[in-house]
Order: C-alpha cells, then structure tokens, then sequence
C-alpha cells in the first residue's frame, strides 16, 4: 500500500480544482463560440457584418475579456469570422475558394506571345459604358467611398494659397518637393527613398508605361502573372513587345521557381507585377518569394516593373511590403498612386526608379512633360496628418465587407461548379464558370439584362480564362447589386445549360 503524505494530498486536490476549474472555463468560450455560431448560421450575422465588440460582448454575456477572446479565436480557426485590424472581427464569407490553381508545371513555359486584346477589349469597355447598366466591369470605387468633401476643401485651400499654382508648367521639373517628401515618409515603415530615384507621373499607368520604355524595346519579352491586369497586355501590346505568361496561385501569386526558369533560360528581358493585391486574383506574395525574387533580379540584372497601387488596400493586419523593400542593386521600379483611395481625376502618379531613374526622367519629358504642380500640393496637404489613414481604414472596411457580401451571394445564385476567389485586398473578385461557359458571349446578355462586366480572356495574352470573369465590387451592397448578381446567376446557369451545338454556333 502507497501512502500519500498530507501536504500531497493537498497538492493534488488543489490540481483537481484546477483542471475543473479550466474546464468550466473551456464549457465558457465554446459556449459562446456556438451560439454565435448559430447566429451565423440563420444570418442573424451575415457574410461581411461586424460582430459585436470584445468588449460589449463581455458584458453582455457576463464573461471576462479573455474567455470572449478565446471564442472568437476558436471561430477563427472553425473558418466562420476573420479578424480586421483596428476593425474587430467580421463574418467570413462562404464562398467555394478558387482551386488551387491556374497553376501549370514550372518546367514547362508557355511560349512567349504577343498581345493581341485592344480591339476586343476596347469593344468590351464601350458595351460597358451605359449608364444604365450595373457597373461590375471597371476596376474603380464609387464617389461614396471617396473623400470627395475633404478633397474639395483640399482644392480650396491651396488655389487660395498659391494661385500660381494653375498656371505652373514644365517640361523638366517634374517633382513637386512636399509631394516628393510624403511619399517618402510613406515608405519609412519598410525603407529608406533616395529622393532622387522618385519621379512623379501623370498616373500609375503612365510610371507603367515610362518603366517599359525605359527598360525593354520591339520584340523583348516581359513576364507577366497568369491572370494579369488587363491594361498591363495593353501596354506590352501598345510596344510591340511579347508577354511570357507565368503559372500563378490564388493566394500566393505567380511561382518563383517558374520565373528563375525563364530567367536562366534567357526568356525575359523584364517582368511585369502585382504583388500586393493582384488584380484580378487579389493575391499576395509572400514576404519570402518578394526576398527570393529581388536576389534573382540581381543576379541575373533583370528589372522588375512593380505595380503596387492595391498596396494600401489590402486586408493584411500590417501593410504588406512591396518587393522594392529588399531590392539592394536598383533593379525594381516601383509604381503607385492614390488614385484608388483618394481621387481618380487627380491622375498623379509616381515611381521609385532605382537605377533606372533619370531614364525615366527622359520618356517622361518625350512624352508628357511636367505632371500637375497644383495636384501634387493638393496630395500633399492631404497625405499630412491622420487624413489618409482614416480614409484606407474606412475604405478597408468597407470593400472587405462588400467582396464577402458578393462571394456570399454568388455561391447562391452561381451554378455549384463555380469558385470564387478570396481577395486579400483590392476590390474585384475572380469567378470560375463551368467550363463549357464562354465568359465573352456571357458578356453580351449581361449587358442586355442590364449588368456589366469583365470576361476572363481579357487577362490574359493567349486568350486563356474563357470561363472566368472579373467582378467589382465597389458598389454599395443592396438589393440593387443583389438583383444584378441573381441576374448573372441565372444566365450562367443558362449558359451552362445550352446543348454543345448551339454554343458552338454562338
């Protein structure tokens, strides 16, 4: 027989009392986990809303702050809400995820082609221009998300102060100094600017097309992400240039190990990215990949043309960092602008050149001269202070909940076979159709019944995504937007309906 000593017992009561002390405590947030749970289920909560604040929900339930938080963690990782920083936590839509890829075997590059999509997708963007129609085509946010007021104070305020501003023409002195100055202290968090590498543009599309000419010619090849922005095929279109298309995943974005392929085989002569919030997938490269890819540009000298525009708009609780962060030898070329966030009519733009800067400089004087002195001292007086992080905070909120309202609600309407992208930031979603789906003539009843959009062949250089198509989701969510998503929803059914034969006649 074992005897037990008394200040053992003692010690073995007190850790019975804990264990079910910690049980109770469990019984607490899985509780409370389920009965929000359930909350979900019947869409008392639905995909995009707002939960109640750790805080009020403490109170209300009588529970401490840390069993509130240990409920919500567990709906994390049960998939049902996501959490926003200085937001609170979300419903998480329910949306089928895209498959795991577009991605094709890393040893076997397409060729590379060149772009033939201005015609049709000039055609596409006039069908899409009635004002009648849904607007789930262009790639922009509505004046409600836009700080439409405080820009027009902003415009008051400086024509006042410095009229001469209006009349301000240059063909060399690009660079407005106290523009210049805030998007340096904009970069503080992941680097340090050389001013002098900074040359303002009359849009991000133009720092695009001024990196292109800068770096490549007729006939060089420039690799692109599989599926890509389509105005990023225009420009390489536009330049007589080849685009090598580069296998890319959902979440992860375009495979390094396929891009040091085409780059020790000699394929490219630049590539072409969007890193942070890749448009139309909504990706993120990984900080890892972004440090493997600015070490293979180095050492194969190869520029990166970087395309960060959604950069400020992702859902990530830090701002990703661009892949400019980690380059060392001056080959990434950073382009950006506000013109999401603050105001499209403004068309100022800007890009970190690296080593390429006073090459930029030169194709910026050949063909448009000095950008707008009087809007860049507009951004700047806007970008000092609090203004513009209030405003990416709103719009953050804001597009996050919409993309979840519409996920939500085309996994409703939408034939089952259909996926969705889960966009990490942006504001457009990626929809994969049935296959025998053409997304062009898709297109062409959906402006008849009124809603418009972007088939997926137009984001790509080989013609490629005929089944997907690209939806913004800007717009507010109401049952405006939700008529027009039923609408898409039973044509794509149609369409997935039609015998063989007569979609080949079509």
């Amino acid at each position: 027989m074992v005897e037990i000593c008394a200040r053992c017992t003692c010690r073995h009561r007190a850790v019975r009392g804990h264990n079910r002390r910690m049980s109770h405590q469990l019984t607490l947030y899985e509780n409370l986990a389920n009965e929000l749970g359930g909350l979900i289920a019947s869409r008392v909560f639905a995909p995009g809303d707002r939960l109640p604040s750790i805080r009020h929900l403490a109170q209300q339930k009588r529970l401490s702050v840390s069993t509130v938080m240990q409920a919500l963690r567990l709906m994390e990782d049960r998939g049902l809400v996501d959490a926003k920083p200085q937001a609170g936590y979300y419903v998480r839509h329910r949306a089928r995820p895209l498959m795991t890829a577009v991605m094709a075997d890393a040893e076997h590059l397409p060729e590379p082609a060149y772009v033939g999509i201005n015609n049709l997708l000039m055609r596409v963007l006039k069908a899409n221009e009635d004002p009648g129609l849904v607007q789930m085509g262009s790639a922009w946010p509505l004046q409600e998300l836009l700080p439409m007021k405080r820009m027009q104070k902003t415009v008051a305020a400086v024509a006042r102060r410095d009229p001469g501003l209006l009349s301000t023409v240059s063909c060399y002195d690009t660079n407005r100094p106290e523009f210049i100055r805030q998007i340096a202290r904009r970069a503080l968090d992941w680097g340090r600017l050389d001013l002098n590498e900074i040359v303002v543009t009359g849009s991000c599309t133009e720092a695009l097309s001024l990196c292109l000419r800068a770096v490549a010619k007729a006939g060089d090849t420039i690799a692109i992400e599989s599926a890509t922005y389509f105005v990023l095929l225009q420009l390489i279109e536009s330049l007589g240039m080849k685009a090598l298309e580069i296998p890319t995943h959902p979440k992860t974005g375009p495979s390094i190990d396929a891009l040091e392929l085409a780059m020790n085989a000699g394929l490219v002569q630049a590539v072409l990215l969007i890193p942070n919030a890749n448009n139309p997938l909504g990706c993120i490269m990984p900080e890892a990949n972004k440090q493997r890819l600015a070490r293979l540009l180095s050492q194969h000298g190869i520029p990166l043309i970087e395309d960060d525009v959604y950069g400020d708009l992702c859902f990530t609780p830090e701002r990703p960092w661009p892949v400019k962060a980690y380059d060392t030898s001056g080959h990434v070329m950073l382009c950006a602008s506000f013109s999401k966030a603050i105001s499209p009519g403004s068309r100022v733009g800007y890009v970190v050149a690296g080593r390429y800067a006073q090459d930029i400089v030169v194709q910026k004087m050949i063909s448009s001269g000095a950008t707008s002195h009087f809007f860049q001292a507009v951004l700047a007086d806007f970008l000092t202070g609090s203004a513009y992080e209030n405003q990416v905070r709103k719009m953050r909120r804001a597009l996050s909940q919409r993309i979840a309202h519409m996920s939500d609600a085309i996994c409703e309407t939408f034939p089952h076979q259909c996926t969705v992208s889960e966009p990490q930031g942006g504001f457009v979603v990626w929809v994969s159709l049935p296959g025998q789906v053409d997304a062009l003539a898709l297109h062409g009843d959906a402006v008849a019944a009124g809603v418009a959009l972007m088939p997926g062949q137009l984001f790509s250089a080989t013609g490629k995504f005929r089944n997907y198509l690209r939806l913004n989701c800007g717009n507010p969510w109401g049952p405006r937007t939700q008529a027009a998503i039923a609408t898409l929803g039973q044509l794509v059914h149609r369409h997935a309906d039609q015998p063989a034969v007569l979609r080949s006649a079509a």
